[in-house]
């Protein structure tokens, strides 16, 4: 009962506000008004505000579900994982995997209305190799050792050595070099392209960015793959969670991730007539970082110490409300090479003291929190502000790690300078975050030393047996060997312990109940959305 009362409390709370919030609230079929049916409007409510509308210079979300609808690369993953040809018809391989040749379709235009060649496609993928480069992007593109337009629908690629994830390579963004390529490399990332004026090739144009309140797309009417049938699209941004579902409860939003914490309520919804839910295994982990610069964290046992501490099957069980599992490495279940036989740290607070003093941790003031030569384990984890899970989550963490002496200051903040403040420039103890894994395995830009310093390996993490078997994992071209070598390095990580993984969440999502043409992908999104209509 001690474990059920509050959660009852905060639900009857919420309906209470739905209730007041909603008086005079003329609600529709599906969310929508009058209006937005005839217009075919459609608003998806987000939490994080975007920072940039170019994903060789991205490293967010929200700026990433924006993007996708805005442009196209050459191939795209199907919702079994299996790569489709997106801007080109088709491409060959060489035998010995040295050499890919990819025919682009004809006719496909810009939002500017001029026509997409080879051209573009040399001019883009060239953006990370370039030595201005600054992006996270570098590693993906640093196998190709040369790009070629051989006519205006067709490019090859000659690479430095076989590279076992190119093609998930190739799902980045093919820009308008007529826009661009006067620019030098290091400039691009200033430009008012990239925030006020982006063009791609994508079902959405895009129209304007009032930071902080929403994204407004239109309809992309020359779109190759199919005029949209949402003629307008906007992205609400709402940093708080029940602020939300209060607009999705009355027609101020018509998409949103239903975290499971709000599971009740949006069941409640979907009884009521107002959405229905789709639900699917999603990608995504969501894990405890530590800086591996910080001297706190920079010892094995301390790192496992911290992952026995937590319980983190009560993580899934009460804030994901069952909707989810446990995670113990970097993967996804729905990997063909995940290895679920890895050193496991199941909850054992005994052990995580044992660890804890044998790393030289001790209360020897008496006061309840450990100490190490004069100095209290004390720091501050960051999350960001809004995401209710991540919250919860934060919570409950700092209350099981007060259990074994040490103090924790959860520290909520806005997105944008959460991540580019904090996270982009590694000044953070400890934060709470979620990868969306790719639809190629290659975990090569979060994981390996040399992405440091400009990539995604915000935590500092370094390992040299662990870098080698990455680069040894894009230069296998047999799948069954390279597995062999992604597991290896799935045991390595699970043992060290840079991150205490979390758990895996199913996606929930809430959609008007007359939105047809819905289908669900792994990697999440809004995919197909040029299908989607209204009956």
């Amino acid at each position: 009962m001690r474990k059920t009362r509050p959660l009852f409390s905060l639900f009857t709370l919420f309906l209470s506000l739905l209730l007041v919030s909603t008086q005079g609230t003329s609600v529709t079929t599906g969310s929508m008004t009058r209006e937005q049916q005839e217009k075919q409007h459609l608003i998806v409510g987000t939490i994080g505000s975007p920072t940039i509308f170019n994903p060789y210079f991205s490293a967010d979300g929200s700026s990433g579900q924006v993007e996708a609808l805005l442009y196209n690369g050459l191939v795209r993953y199907d919702p079994n994982l299996n790569p489709v040809p997106d801007l080109s018809e088709r491409w060959e391989v060489s035998a010995d995997g040295y050499h890919w040749t990819f025919h682009l379709k004809k006719g496909v235009k810009f939002h500017d209305g001029v026509e997409v060649t080879s051209r573009d496609v040399v001019f883009s993928y060239n953006i990370p190799r370039s030595e201005g480069y600054t992006g996270p992007r570098a590693s993906d593109f640093e196998k190709i050792k040369d790009i070629q337009a051989l006519d205006p629908y067709t490019v090859h690629f000659t690479l430095k050595e076989p590279y076992a994830p190119f093609l998930s390579t190739c799902v980045y963004a093919v820009l308008p070099s007529h826009l661009l390529e006067k620019v030098a490399v290091e400039k691009l990332a200033e430009l008012p392209f990239n925030t006020k004026e982006p063009v791609g090739t994508g079902p959405y144009r895009f129209v304007t960015w009032k930071d902080g309140q929403y994204v407004q797309l239109e309809g992309n009417e020359e779109y190759f793959d199919g005029a949209p049938k949402i003629t307008s699209l906007y992205f609400r941004i709402i940093p708080d969670q029940n602020a939300q579902l209060i607009q999705l409860q009355s027609g101020g939003i018509d998409v949103m991730g239903i975290p499971p914490t709000d599971l009740a309520v949006g069941r409640l919804f979907e009884n009521q007539g107002k959405v229905k839910l789709h639900t699917t295994p999603s990608l995504a982990y969501t894990y405890i970082g530590y800086n591996q610069k910080h001297p706190f964290f920079q010892d094995v046992r301390v790192r496992q110490a911290l992952t026995y501490a937590l319980n983190r099957q009560q993580l899934v069980d009460i804030v994901l409300e069952g909707q989810g599992q446990v995670a113990h490495t970097h993967g996804t279940p729905l990997s063909w090479a995940f290895e679920n036989e890895v050193p496991r740290f199941s909850y054992d607070p005994e052990k995580a003291k044992q660890l804890l003093a044998e790393a030289g941790w001790k209360d020897h003031d008496g006061d309840g929190i450990l100490d190490k030569d004069g100095e209290k384990f004390s720091f501050v984890l960051l999350t960001n502000q809004g995401n209710k899970l991540r919250e919860m989550v934060s919570q409950i963490v700092q209350e099981q790690w007060a259990r074994i002496g040490i103090e924790v200051k959860p520290r909520m903040m806005e997105w944008s300078a959460f991540i580019n403040d904090y996270v982009e420039t590694k000044k953070f103890d400890a934060v709470i975050l979620a990868w969306s894994i790719g639809v190629d395995p290659d975990p090569t830009s979060i994981w390996h030393s040399k992405e440091i310093d400009k990539g995604l390996n915000f935590i500092s993490y370094r390992n040299e047996i662990v870098d080698q078997l990455l680069e040894e994992n894009t230069r296998q071209v047999d799948k069954g060997k390279r597995k062999e070598v992604l597991q290896e390095f799935q045991k390595i990580i699970a043992e060290e312990q840079p991150y205490t993984f979390l758990y895996y969440s199913n996606g929930i999502t809430a959609f008007p109940t007359n939105l047809d043409g819905i289908v669900n992908h792994p990697a999440g999104g809004l995919y197909n959305i040029q299908q989607w209509r209204y009956r």
